[in-house]
């Protein structure tokens, strides 16, 4: 039986998501939690989750599967809520299980995802500095431009090679398809960007927003943004900002009868011009 988890998690005191030995994760404080609840070994206990986000990162929405081996756990709606409850129960308080449901045929948390959306908070005014937001939003001093820095996202929109922005891995693609990036400003005043895409490589928004804030900044122009992407090569001058103002907020599957060809499409082996990558 697979499960479905939705949760969330304050990034601070966390190495990222994936299992790390002798490091606190997420994955591995999950993995302890349903260990002591299901009482079965973390051998048998692999939860994969829909983007693995990276140290200090936090999450509202992240998606989770489990598969549990035959024999243990209910299917029962209301035993799973209780599932929820006893692992939020042994579980640190830094991790929140929002919900578990039985998982519809061809679910996969990381390659069923049709995008992922996270949300950057800077507050750029020192009147805007709240000490209890610390942990969420980082505190910038100069004033920003988000006229400016709208104008330099709409470079970046589109499928592109995005290696300019990305830590790369051997093997590992740098193509996406970034569907949304943009700025705006909320009712407390807090700069807010909004990042939408098929999926992320390695510190790829953090160094988006790091290129966007040098334009809010009028360090560099709009069209900056577009000479760092084709440039397709990590630019010194491009600076990857701080993880604790990124938020995974959202993550979408398709209708339940799409899923399974949602799945095969986004796990088979895919050649550089391919629009779809799921790396993290």
């Amino acid at each position: 039986m697979r499960l479905r988890i939705d949760l969330a998690y304050d990034g601070t005191d966390f190495h990222g998501w994936a299992a790390q030995p002798g490091l606190r994760t997420v994955q591995g404080e999950l993995t302890a939690a349903f260990t002591t609840v299901l009482r079965r070994p973390e051998s048998e206990l692999h939860i994969v989750c829909a983007g693995r986000t990276d140290a200090g990162v936090h999450a509202r929405g992240q998606v989770a599967h489990l598969d549990l081996p035959d024999g243990v756990g209910s299917q029962d709606p209301e035993e799973l809520v209780k599932l929820a409850r006893r692992v939020n129960g042994v579980g640190a308080a830094d991790v929140r299980v929002k919900r578990i449901v039985v998982a519809p045929d061809g679910f996969d948390a990381r390659f069923a995802a049709l995008w992922r959306r996270y949300a950057y908070r800077i507050a750029d005014d020192p009147a805007l500095f709240d000490p209890l937001q610390r942990r969420h939003v980082v505190h910038w001093s100069r004033p920003l431009d988000l006229d400016a820095m709208n104008e330099a996202a709409a470079h970046l929109v589109g499928l592109h090679d995005f290696a300019a922005f990305c830590k790369q891995r051997p093997g590992a693609t740098t193509i996406r398809t970034l569907q949304e990036l943009s700025w705006s400003r909320g009712a407390d005043g807090i700069a807010e960007g909004r990042v939408v895409a098929d999926a992320f490589c390695h510190s790829m928004v953090r160094a988006l927003v790091g290129c966007l804030v040098a334009v809010g900044e009028a360090r560099k122009s709009p069209e900056w943004a577009r000479e760092i992407l084709t440039g397709q090569r990590r630019d010194p001058r491009v600076v990857v900002l701080y993880a604790h103002g990124l938020t995974l907020e959202e993550v979408a599957y398709p209708p339940d009868a799409e899923l399974a060809a949602r799945v095969e499409r986004t796990s088979a082996v895919r050649q550089a011009d391919q629009v779809d990558r799921v790396d993290r």
